[in-house]
């Protein structure tokens, strides 16, 4: 990293904000081609929402999950939510990215430290495969990949039942547990631009659920926390509908030319309640406009806890 200068109080940033500071989803995500081996688009996409905010995509001819990863800075630190579904840099050079984004950062608004932050939100290899990348990377702390270690980290007293904060410096954001979809499953709210990054628990694809009750407790709980605060987006990590209601992209694909837009709206969170009505917990597949909730199958997309972590990626199960 390069070095910084000193700062003063002067250069603090002003988080706290009456209005969300808004930022820019008007953008094409890379959504891979028919041939991975003729793929020329980067292997990871960067979007600036605003000039604090980032939104990373895994190119989908690296990885059929494609996942999005955000990059949160504050005065203090920043944070990266999730690392990918690849473990190599040479195919997936996610530290190199973030930090060449910190030092573009850093070099607008300098510190005299700054830290990094590495997190999860949740506990699934495709969202945790680039986590060595940043093993002896400077400055940086690492959540662990369990439960207990996620609980210790934000400070949960009562997990799953309390929004806890965390402060970037200035950027405050709320923690709360929402497992369900992954028993360690947390769901961040920014104040800031008012965005909640909903993981893997809410996103335009195939809702799979390994804890029925859990799921529905914490859809009751985020809709209880949006009708108090405001949000502007909902943010999680895949795309797997196309822009034709209940007609989602087959499981491994690598090309999605006509996938629907990342961002979901409360409206759609409310429409998830609704769901979990008319399932009522019955195992099966159940198709709506939006989403599709996977309840109880196959048991094979759960089964990976245990599973050899140098596993080849197709062992990976498809959330």
């Amino acid at each position: 990293m390069t070095a910084s200068i000193q700062t003063n109080a002067v250069d603090r940033i002003d988080f706290a904000t009456d209005q969300p500071v808004l930022g820019n989803l008007n953008v094409r995500w890379i959504h891979g081609s028919i041939s991975a081996k003729h793929n020329s688009e980067p292997d990871i996409q960067v979007h600036a929402y605003n000039e604090h905010t980032y939104i990373l995509r895994q190119n989908m001819a690296v990885h059929y999950e494609a996942p999005f990863m955000f990059l949160l800075f504050g005065n203090d630190r920043a944070i990266l939510l999730d690392t990918g579904a690849t473990r190599s840099p040479e195919f997936f050079p996610l530290r190199q990215t973030v930090d060449e984004l910190i030092e573009q950062w850093l070099a607008k608004y300098p510190r005299e430290s700054y830290s990094l932050v590495v997190a999860h939100t949740h506990l699934h290899r495709d969202h945790f495969e680039g986590d060595p990348q940043f093993f002896d990377r400077p400055n940086t702390q690492m959540v662990g990949r369990t439960l207990a270690e996620t609980i210790e980290f934000y400070g949960f007293q009562d997990w799953a039942s309390e929004v806890v904060p965390f402060d970037l410096g200035g950027r405050v954001l709320q923690v709360m547990g929402t497992p369900g979809h992954e028993d360690a499953e947390v769901s961040i709210y920014d104040p800031y631009t008012q965005i909640f990054f909903t993981g893997d628990l809410l996103y335009p694809g195939r809702l799979y659920i390994r804890d029925w009750d859990a799921f529905r407790n914490s859809i009751d709980r985020m809709i209880a926390f949006t009708d108090i605060h405001p949000v502007t987006h909902l943010l999680g990590c895949h795309v797997e509908m196309s822009i034709y209601p209940r007609l989602d992209y087959l499981i491994r694909t690598n090309y999605q030319p006509h996938e629907r837009p990342l961002q979901m709206t409360v409206a759609q969170l409310h429409s998830v309640k609704a769901a979990i009505a008319q399932v009522d917990n019955k195992p099966g597949i159940h198709i709506f406009d939006d989403y599709i909730i996977y309840n109880g199958v196959p048991d094979r997309y759960f089964s990976y806890e245990n599973m050899d972590p140098n596993a080849a990626p197709g062992d990976l199960r498809p959330d």
